[in-house]
């Protein structure tokens, strides 16, 4: 039987098999509600799809199922608590690990600084209904994006329309609530206080309390006004309504989604992955898909979808019902002040690991895997990524984060569905717990959904993807690839009987 081995006593420390598909499930629902739900959905239905957003989450929704059925391979075959890039360094060299690192170094920095742009303003919200209101000057971004039609003329179904995107000035300082958010996450991961188990517990119920609640209250007071047409038309340009629009808000809420991994990173501790892991992947997104749905039928019926593109567009939404549910409004907003708080802690945490283990293995510089003498925690990595993701929640507006977390992660997934064909063909008699069903249509599948969803993201965000994999490339061939070393983990084989 092939094993999976880093030193001669790993065995001794595996990890407990203690999670049932119960378990499994109710972990990939607290993963994957989030920021994209609470910040995300309003973005897309303003700019890109309207309405049409709920289908947008359907079509992301399955190419999420798709990558995520071959990441749960992967996390069955290396029993490390790592991430794609652990994965494919160890099975796919160090030149692909790096690229598949770069990205999530990507997803983690922006999803932490959209994540503190939508906690500042929930908090500000919060703040005004408690007769505190704070300078809208110091709760936004000093720039904007604008965005122009531009076409050859008239507008019909021939022209080539296209999006003209600019940055603008607000007037704004900063957003020094969403950088003073993260810089306490921050300072709490170095002395090393992490969230328990029975607080993460808590924020999920809290999360999925107030999805309930807007869901259950706000439906039967939605105006089907508001959703009529479900598909607005198209404005002569790509990605800017109509089914181009639908296309294009694929790509930007598949932030939504990003957090099922945490079901196949669990592999190791599955009592029975075989049985175990395809129900909580496929449960945790099903459900989540359900309560997407519902919450952007919900979202985009309560007020016009063209007033949702701001940070909090669930309050926005809720006080558009007016007095009906303005009991909610109170509510929403601290849950989601709460709820948002650990997940900036969540991502803030991943971030510093994942540049702790890239420096364990000699591919970023050893000071981001220095161990504080005191705390035992990688407080170097954690300061800087701190301090980047600050500057960029406070500088960078929303719609622009969303996007860059989308394309990175895509990026990733693909990678991941290329690794698992790899790995069948170099590696066929390797012990794999949980093997992708249907691989040969699964991962393609996965890679043509998922490059799909990249490409219909504009052509900005893929300038800018393409400005940080030329960051990456000059750093790998200048300090990388002469400073790393072997796998730590290495998947051994069988002889062929």
């Amino acid at each position: 039987m092939a094993s999976i081995t880093e030193d001669p006593v790993a065995e001794e420390h595996e990890l407990t098999r203690a999670l049932g598909p119960w378990q499994l499930t109710a972990l990939g629902i607290g993963a994957i509600i989030g920021t994209g739900i609470f910040v995300i959905t309003g973005h897309a239905a303003a700019s890109y799809a309207g309405p049409g957003v709920v289908i947008s989450f359907v079509i992301a929704g399955f190419g999420c199922l798709f990558a995520g059925l071959c990441y749960a391979e992967y996390a069955s075959m290396i029993p490390v608590a790592g991430s794609a890039y652990t994965y494919t360094y160890s099975t796919l060299g160090k030149f692909l690990a790096w690229i598949i690192g770069w990205n999530l170094v990507l997803e983690y920095l922006a999803a932490s600084s959209v994540v503190a742009v939508g906690w500042s303003g929930y908090f500000t919200k919060l703040m005004g209904q408690m007769g505190i209101h704070l300078s809208d000057a110091l709760v936004n971004a000093p720039i904007a994006m604008q965005k122009a039609m531009t076409t050859a003329g008239g507008c019909a179904p021939s022209d080539s329309g296209s999006l003209a995107m600019n940055f603008v000035p607000t007037g704004n300082v900063a957003n020094f609530v969403a950088m003073a958010a993260i810089l306490v996450i921050t300072a709490i991961l170095v002395v090393g206080i992490r969230a328990s188990a029975r607080f993460n517990t808590t924020m999920v119920i809290v999360k999925l309390s107030v999805v309930v609640l807007v869901i259950a209250f706000g439906l039967p007071l939605i105006h089907m006004s508001n959703l009529t047409p479900l598909i607005p038309p198209n404005t002569c340009a790509w990605g800017h309504f109509g089914w181009s629009g639908v296309l294009r808000a694929t790509g930007v809420i598949f932030f939504a989604y990003i957090g099922f991994d945490a079901v196949s990173v669990a592999a190791q501790e599955a009592r029975n992955p075989q049985r175990d892991m395809p129900i909580g992947i496929l449960g945790s997104l099903a459900i989540c898909t359900v309560l997407y749905i519902l919450m952007s039928i919900t979202m985009t019926g309560l007020a016009p979808y063209t007033k949702l593109n701001v940070a909090f567009p669930v309050f926005v939404a809720i006080d558009s019902a007016g007095p009906q549910l303005a009991w909610l409004g109170v509510a929403v907003n601290v849950a989601v002040v709460a709820g948002l708080a650990a997940v900036m802690l969540v991502l803030l945490l991943g971030q510093s690991r994942i540049f702790y283990a890239m420096a364990k293995d000699g591919l970023v510089p050893p000071l981001f895997s220095r161990i504080h003498p005191r705390f035992h925690t990688p407080y170097v990595g954690t300061i800087i990524t701190g301090i980047f993701a600050a500057v960029l929640a406070a500088v960078v507006p929303l719609d622009i984060l969303g996007e860059l977390v989308s394309i990175g992660t895509l990026a990733a997934f693909v990678i991941v569905c290329f690794g698992i064909m790899v790995l069948r063909v170099r590696m066929p008699r390797a012990k794999r717990p949980f093997r992708t069903p249907f691989v040969w249509i699964v991962a393609p599948l996965g890679i043509i959904m998922c490059g799909a969803m990249m490409y219909w993201l504009p052509v900005d965000t893929w300038i800018r993807l393409a400005v940080w994999t030329l960051i990456g490339l000059v750093i790998y061939f200048g300090y990388s690839i002469r400073h790393a070393k072997p796998p730590r983990w290495h998947i051994v084989q069988e002889p062929a009987e």
